[in-house]
């Protein structure tokens, strides 16, 4: 669901910033190379390949989850588009008051803090 919602958000960056680079950001809380793998090959099916159309600068807090909110402010001052964020809830929560962020999670996300309801979200984050 997550890759439909980075996919179905770049045509309008794309046409903001006439053939420019779309950056999308992503952030982990360890090494998933699985899941920036299936980000790469849904963009890729899309029209959005890295290192022509696309730059995904990525981040991992290697299992240090204290440095998540340092590696999302890294990814935000690179002028990033997007947030895409995995590995639990701590990347979306330390991307959250960051950018928009799109956040992978099984959980609740009311409970969990990362939205207001699930009717009207509000702020920046999506999942």
């Amino acid at each position: 669901m997550a890759r439909w919602l980075v996919v179905r958000s770049l045509p309008g960056i794309a046409r903001a910033q006439q053939q420019a680079v779309a950056v999308i950001g992503y952030l982990s809380a360890a090494v998933h190379p699985n899941v920036a793998a299936a980000l790469r090959h849904g963009l890729n099916e899309t029209g959005y390949v890295e290192g022509q159309n696309v730059v995904i600068p990525e981040r991992s807090a290697e299992g240090h989850y204290e440095w998540l909110p340092r590696l999302a402010t890294e990814l935000v001052g690179g002028q990033v588009a997007v947030i895409v964020a995995a590995g639990g809830n701590a990347p979306a929560l330390a991307a959250k008051a960051a950018i928009l962020v799109v956040f992978l999670t099984g959980g609740d996300p009311v409970r969990v803090g990362f939205v207001a309801s699930l009717n009207r979200p509000g702020g920046n984050i999506t999942g």
